[in-house]
């Protein structure tokens, strides 16, 4: 079964002289660690945004966990969580005061939620830190505050966008640990990065997306291994969207 289907989107911004997403047509199986890759302005934001209902589309058909944008977007909200690449959290609050408000947000009860936050914030490494304000906070601790958010509901599918952005070796690490536990014990995960390396290692299949089209999908070391002079994915990547930079 597929957790995502996506059929022939276009999506126009006004004034643009070419579709942000182009006839794009992918598929991602449920249980994936799938990441979608491309350069600035290629069209993956856009494409996040479409699926968690934050941005309108022109043509096509989408569906998450069976469900149809936008007719059944409510339905779809209560099965996917997002982590946003900003962090999205309240500064002057504590840890915990800002998870309460989150889960409050999703529906969660006291004690159901209570337990939820304090588990996650162990599988963090954060639970004795949880009374202190987030602005106290390093950017690996915030990083890590921002994904427990959007898994408070235990979502079906969670959106990463850049989830590592800015932290130290050791938070990296734990952060790329847990994700993966995460989608051992059931989630599909949706993950954009512009870290090559950590794609490669982090994801079971990925998406190339150039000028809001599909380049190529696959498992990461049967895309490398089926191209000629390429040993890694950043090299695929290099080898398929160009070296000139896209600001």
């Amino acid at each position: 079964m597929n957790a995502i289907e996506i059929k022939n989107l276009y999506k126009t911004y006004k004034g643009a002289g070419f579709p942000a997403v182009d006839n794009l047509s992918v598929n991602i199986p449920q249980g994936e660690i799938f990441g979608l890759l491309g350069p600035n302005g290629a069209g993956k934001t856009t494409i996040i945004n479409i699926l968690c209902g934050l941005r309108s589309f022109d043509e096509g058909e989408v569906k998450v966990c069976g469900f149809s944008l936008p007719k059944q977007l409510k339905k779809i909200k209560r099965q996917i969580g997002v982590v946003p690449q900003d962090i999205a959290l309240y500064p002057s609050l504590t840890a915990y005061e800002n998870l309460k408000i989150f889960g409050g947000i999703f529906g969660l009860k006291k004690k159901a939620l209570e337990n939820r936050i304090n588990e996650l914030l162990s599988f963090f490494g954060l639970e004795q830190h949880k009374h202190r304000h987030i602005e106290t906070y390093s950017g690996g601790m915030k990083r890590r505050i921002n994904l427990i958010a959007g898994l408070l509901h235990n979502p079906e599918i969670l959106f990463l966008d850049e989830p590592t952005v800015g932290v130290d070796v050791q938070s990296k690490t734990l952060i790329l640990e847990n994700l993966k536990d995460i989608n051992r014990r059931g989630s599909t995960l949706i993950y954009t990065s512009h870290y090559m390396e950590e794609a490669e290692m982090l994801c079971t299949q990925v998406a190339f997306i150039d000028e809001g089209k599909l380049i190529c999908q696959g498992k990461p070391q049967e895309l490398i291994r089926q191209s000629k002079n390429c040993d890694s994915l950043e090299a695929l990547y290099l080898f398929l969207t160009g070296k000139k930079l896209r600001d």
